[in-house]
Parts: structure tokens; sequence; C-alpha cells
């Protein structure tokens, strides 16, 4: 039994999800997951901004199998902090279908480094969303984005779209390709082609390296049917314009959402509403991540 008590009001991951209508591509990816826990085996971090419900690695094994994924990217969770045990495990106990996004700090050995990649480990997070890490220094992240460079990985920023101006050139100094979460988290109720949109298509534009998820609709949705057509716009335009640089995830099991509780069926089924075409399917959730997280099975 776990010593840790989730907070008050949290919401957990949808108990019975229903089966999405979508068939997804054989070898579909689920870019962005997490694995919480369990408390008992991996205590959460005494820094957490929150604490969840566990959500260990045989839910998210399972899920996958009920939606037809094959494959999972566990991002490690800002609520174990740099202690990145419960991802490792999860990666370990996977079968090579997971890869992994950890987080470490700048006194993070070569060794360390090492053992993170023989594990499955990719590439590193940096979280900006102030209302969940406290602030980090730019120049802790140049030394962790020059530590990492040689491995090959990749570096995850999350953002809130009005940080977008002061981070932007901070952003385009990062020494790797750069994976921007949830389409930088844009606000739906402002024109598509308004000045915060635009900017951050800018950035993926003029910057080769970056690429984006396309997923959280339930995250950005400001409707209340949770249908998340305010969404669609959003998402089809960056994957219709940036095709070979767009990944999709479930964000299971959908951390400090407070507005409802998502239906992954339903999230899956969001898919072919922003990926129109099954060749913009197949890149969105097949070659695009297995370009990022396993090269050496593309040939």
């Amino acid at each position: 039994m776990s010593d840790f008590t989730m907070d008050f009001g949290w919401r957990v991951y949808h108990p019975n999800p229903t089966k999405p209508s979508f068939k997804l591509p054989a070898g579909a990816v689920d870019a962005h997951c997490h694995v919480f826990g369990p408390g008992d085996v991996f205590p959460y971090a005494p820094q957490r901004k929150y604490t969840p419900c566990d959500g260990p690695k045989e839910k998210l094994w399972a899920l996958r199998d009920h939606l037809g994924l094959s494959r999972n990217v566990i991002v490690q969770a800002t609520c174990h902090g740099a202690d990145n045990r419960a991802l490792v495990d999860a990666l370990a106990h996977s079968d090579g279908k997971a890869r992994g996004v950890a987080t470490v700090t700048k006194d993070v050995t070569e060794q360390e480094l090492q053992e993170l990649h023989a594990a499955g480990v990719r590439g590193v997070r940096f979280n900006f969303v102030k209302r969940l890490v406290d602030k980090l220094p730019f120049d802790t992240l140049e030394i962790i984005s020059q530590k990492i460079a040689p491995l090959g990985w990749h570096i995850v920023i999350y953002f809130e779209a009005q940080e977008l101006p002061e981070l932007y050139s901070f952003f385009t100094s990062l020494p790797t390709d750069v994976v921007v979460d949830h389409m930088g988290r844009p606000d739906v109720t402002k024109p598509i082609d308004g000045e915060e949109f635009s900017l951050f298509l800018e950035l993926l534009k003029t910057n080769k390296n970056f690429w984006c998820k396309v997923s959280c609709p339930e995250r950005l949705t400001q409707q209340a049917s949770y249908n998340y057509d305010d969404v669609v716009p959003f998402a089809r335009k960056v994957v219709e314009t940036f095709p070979d640089r767009v990944l999709w995830g479930t964000d299971w099991p959908h951390p400090n959402l407070k507005s409802h509780t998502p239906d992954e069926g339903q999230l899956v089924d969001f898919i072919p509403r922003i990926a129109v075409t099954a060749e913009l399917q197949q890149k969105l959730l097949v070659d695009n991540p297995m370009h990022l997280y396993w090269p050496e099975e593309q040939g």
C-alpha cells in the first residue's frame, strides 16, 4: 500500500475506454504517455507539484493493446522529478516495445546517460510550464543539451503559447532535434492565423530540426461537449504543413486534467479528423515516431 495519497479532486484515468472506430495502421506508436509509480515501489519526488493516482506500466500495456497500438514512448512525469526508475523499469519490461524520454540534472554523468541509453531512453524533457515546475535557468539546460547531443538524443519542450516569444531564441539555439509537446498549447479560441499560432508555425517552418506532437485535444478544447471540434483546425494545419515532423500520443493517464476524464478510444478517433489520408496517418503514427525512436529498424 502506497504512503502517497493522490490529490483531492484528481481525475483517475478512464476505467473502460471505448474501442475506437478508427483502425490504426500496423505498427502505430503512442508517442506521448506516462507511468506513475506505483508510489510504494517508485516514490514520487519530494519537490513534486502534484501527487497523482498510480498509473503503472501494466495498465499502460493493457491500454496499448485495447486501442490497437503497437508501441509506446514514455515521457518522464514531473511528479517523479529526475528519478527515472519508474520509467526505466517500464522500458525494461516492454519487450522492446517502448522507448523513453527522461529528466536529468546538469550533474548527470556520462555513465548515467549511457545506462539510460541502454535502457531505451532517447531524449530529455524540459518543462517550461510555470505551474508545474520551478523556473529552470537556461545555463543548466544548455549544459544538459551539450551532454546529450553526442548520444543522438532529442529534447522535448513543454510550454504554453504565450511564453513562446520570450523562449524563442533559446529554443532555436538548442543543438539537437527538438520535439514540442501538444502544439505549444495554443489558445484555440484565438484565430488560427493570429499572432500566437503564426509564431509557432514560423518556429516549425524555419527550424527543420523541430518536431511537433499534435496531441492533447482534451487539454486544449474550450468546448463543454469535449468532442474537440475547436482543436481540429489547429492540429490539421500542423499535420498537413509538416507531415514528416509530427507525432501523436494519448497522454495517458492525463496528469492534472481537471475538466473531464478523456476516453482514449475517442482520442484515437480524433486522428482521422486531423490526418485525413492514409498517407498522413502512416507518417504521423508509424514512420515519424519510428524515425525518432527506433531508427535502427528502418534499415
